[in-house]
């Protein structure tokens, strides 16, 4: 398929080096080009009277891909290929389970572990586990206490920059994105999708035990310690154990 794209497009995917503005469509001609061109030069001894061949310096040369769509270049041609496919859109590799679709195989790879509960990475202090190595290191700076971005309208502090511009829209106000069925209106894309999910009936998360099906993933975790009987929260008053935060600060009124 990569080979109909650049057949297709007419990509001139080979070039000589910046100091030489040659370029060339397949890798036979440019290495005659350079063979009569740079590698080679004749001089004449004057002492002898004899004309040699002399072996000049080679210059050091680098490939260089180019893309005739766009000015994108670059000098690895695994990069030119991939950049290729998303002129075209070519999706290659499409999830089984969802509607996701991909042109490389590393991505897709990535995607199939939401699904199949993969968590190569975990953290060595909690029970944290993850899939990205990312967010291992952003789940690291809460055991560390860094906080890397700060508001500058308050003393707020956060660990990703994300966290921040949605704190920021506390002060200015501003909420971009709105329900066209109700009147919900949130500053982030990611609470308007789960949102609309309310509407159309749309449940992704189901547990294996049960029939219980939900929106959030964070709501299934949840659900699955009323199976293991895993309670998280205890009061440091009494004995009562609870599931969920909720619950304690509920429990906690009645001390006071």
């Amino acid at each position: 398929m990569t080979k109909k794209i650049l057949k297709q497009k007419n990509v001139n995917i080979f070039t000589k080096k910046a100091s030489c503005s040659k370029k060339n469509s397949t890798k036979d001609i440019l290495a005659k080009h350079i063979s009569y061109s740079h590698e080679t030069q004749k001089t004449s001894d004057t002492t002898a009277g004899q004309t040699q061949v002399e072996q000049a310096p080679v210059p050091q040369i680098m490939e260089i891909f180019y893309c005739d769509i766009c000015e994108f270049k670059t000098s690895l041609k695994c990069r030119i290929l991939t950049h290729l496919k998303a002129h075209v859109a070519e999706q290659v590799y499409c999830c089984k389970n969802c509607d996701y679709k991909c042109t490389l195989k590393s991505n897709f790879i990535h995607h199939m572990k939401i699904h199949t509960g993969e968590k190569y990475f975990s953290c060595n202090i909690c029970e944290y586990k993850c899939i990205q190595k990312s967010n291992l290191q952003l789940h690291m700076k809460i055991h560390t206490g860094e906080e890397t971005f700060s508001c500058n309208f308050c003393e707020y502090k956060c660990i990703t920059k994300s966290n921040l511009l949605r704190h920021m829209r506390i002060h200015t106000g501003g909420k971009l994105f709105s329900c066209n069925i109700c009147d919900y209106k949130c500053t982030i894309k990611s609470s308007l999708e789960k949102h609309m999910k309310r509407h159309t009936g749309e449940k992704p998360y189901s547990c294996n035990i049960c029939e219980y099906k939900c929106i959030q993933k964070s709501n299934l975790l949840t659900h699955m310690k009323r199976h293991t009987g895993e309670k998280d929260f205890s009061c440091n008053i009494c004995e009562y154990k609870c599931i969920q935060k909720i619950h304690l600060l509920n429990h906690m009124k009645k001390h006071t």
